[in-house]
């Protein structure tokens, strides 16, 4: 498909400024093996305009005449050779965009259209709805794409097989996981040059094994539709201390960043589902992700507009803990997440809504710090996508927009889903004292201070009765506990 900024160009005249900028390393800290993974995809991207044609103005992060900005480079490529005008894909994120629009040049933004939904579509759709729920805009999106369609019906019958979806963790694992790939010099040169100049940047730079071109993110997806696809429907809420990947795609960074078409991909799935060679939960759940949920939280981005990410309806402000950053924790599932985010800047969906999200939430972090983390760590990470799925999703920040409800749980759903809990210092079934997991008091702390939010919530009747019928000695004892608990988070305690 390619960038619409690319394809509106001149090869014969038009110069093609592409810059690794500290303007854009550092806004957030960001995980060295996401700096790394697009800085090599970049450089490798450059050469490849080259040995078509093009000419390529690229800035190093270590030239140095680099202004540090992408403003800045645009300026001194546009003085070097005599333009005035810029031609650009629109970004993705707000602050960018402003950026590009505040040049003394003529920028013309052109839409960034590899994607399966326009914003006017999205507005279209968004109009007049009093709720603005996923699930009909991705049935809008099959009909669109025609993605597992028989006619004008769903293929099996349903739109939505995620009730087939939600088996606990296996007991093993038979996909061996994500292609790993051998460092060429173009990786080990950026590898190097990120080590030395974000040297203190949560994140490890061992063992890097991603995709950075086109044809290796193909293969990575060939290999994945093989070994993982069959087994991903079932399993890919689960969550296991020592297996990473389980049976997930590992593609959204590789599309995100523009090696892999969001559309080809889903067709490579369906095809494997039509050969037989896949579920219909797995095939379905895996495109649902992609042109339902990956196209729903764009559309959200822009349509809500610039002052989204500042959003805070639950009036939230404790700090990120350290743990968050790597200090040490008893919690065996967020020990096991964070290490794992440090090590391979991934985790997936659930370890981040139901425990670094549920967390996050449960201790009332202000939203705007998790919200950069997450930005920070994940190498898929780009705030029209982030934004929506923390400040909406997992924060309930946007005051439902895009969640009916929190995503909150106890200690039980983390056991149900995972092996965390087996081998952990606390003990889920306890429900108060020094050994109850903390997930169960966090809860109920939750659901107490938040009462007036939420008593008419009619997907949180449940959870309140239940609270209510406990005797006046329990709640107090559980919301003691839990006082006690964020007393040492706050103290800077192991907790």
């Amino acid at each position: 498909m390619g960038l619409s900024a690319l394809r509106a160009a001149h090869r014969e005249t038009d110069i093609v400024v592409m810059a690794e900028v500290m303007g854009e390393a550092e806004y957030v800290p960001h995980h060295p093996k996401k700096i790394a993974f697009l800085f090599a995809s970049m450089r490798k991207f450059a050469a490849t305009l080259e040995g078509e044609g093009w000419t390529v103005a690229y800035s190093r992060l270590d030239d140095p005449d680099n202004s540090q900005t992408i403003s800045g480079e645009l300026l001194r490529r546009a003085d070097e050779h005599g333009a005035s005008e810029v031609l650009t894909t629109q970004a993705g994120e707000w602050r960018v965009i402003k950026d590009l629009e505040d040049l003394p040049l003529n920028v013309q933004t052109l839409p960034d259209d590899r994607f399966i939904a326009t914003h006017a579509e999205f507005q279209a759709w968004a109009e007049g709805r009093k709720a603005l729920r996923m699930e009909y805009f991705y049935r809008d999106m099959r009909r669109k794409t025609n993605l597992m369609m028989e006619g004008d019906k769903p293929a099996g019958g349903k739109w939505n097989f995620d009730h087939d979806n939600r088996k606990p963790a296996p007991g093993s694992v038979t996909y061996s996981g994500p292609m790993r790939f051998q460092t060429d010099d173009v990786t080990r040169d950026v590898i190097d040059l990120v080590r030395a100049k974000l040297p203190n940047n949560f994140g490890t730079l061992d063992n890097f094994w991603f995709a950075t071109d086109q044809a290796q993110a193909r293969q990575h997806l060939a290999h994945w539709i093989k070994g993982g696809l069959p087994n991903f429907g079932d399993f890919q809420d689960a969550m296991m201390g020592d297996e990473r990947f389980l049976y997930h795609a590992i593609v959204g960074l590789y599309i995100n960043a523009g090696l892999l078409d969001p559309l080809e991909v889903c067709q490579a799935v369906e095809e494997a589902w039509k050969n037989g060679d896949a579920p219909i939960n797995a095939a379905e759940g895996f495109i649902r992700q992609i042109i339902g949920w990956r196209e729903y939280v764009r559309g959200i981005y822009f349509l809500e507009g610039p002052e989204y990410t500042s959003r805070n309806h639950l009036k939230h402000n404790r700090k990120l803990p350290a743990l968050y950053w790597g200090e040490k924790t008893w919690m065996r599932c967020l020990d096991k997440a964070v290490e794992q985010t440090r090590e391979e800047a991934y985790a997936h969906h659930i370890q981040r809504l139901m425990v670094t999200g549920n967390f996050a939430l449960l201790i009332g972090t202000a939203p705007q710090e998790i919200h950069e983390w997450y930005l920070a760590v994940y190498a898929d990470a780009f705030e029209w996508v982030e934004a929506p799925n923390t400040i909406g999703m997992s924060q309930f920040a946007d005051g439902g927009i895009i969640a009916s409800k929190p995503y909150i749980s106890s200690g039980n759903y983390i056991d149900k889903m995972s092996d965390y809990c087996k081998d952990c210092s606390y003990k889920v079934k306890e429900k108060t004292g020094p050994d109850a997991c903390p997930f169960n008091l966090l809860y109920w702390h939750f659901l107490d201070r938040h009462r007036e939010a939420f008593k008419s919530n009619h997907r949180m009747g449940n959870m309140y009765r239940v609270w209510d019928k406990m005797t006046d000695e329990k709640r107090e004892t559980v919301l003691a506990d839990a006082e006690a608990f964020l007393a040492k988070l706050d103290a800077g305690e192991t907790v």
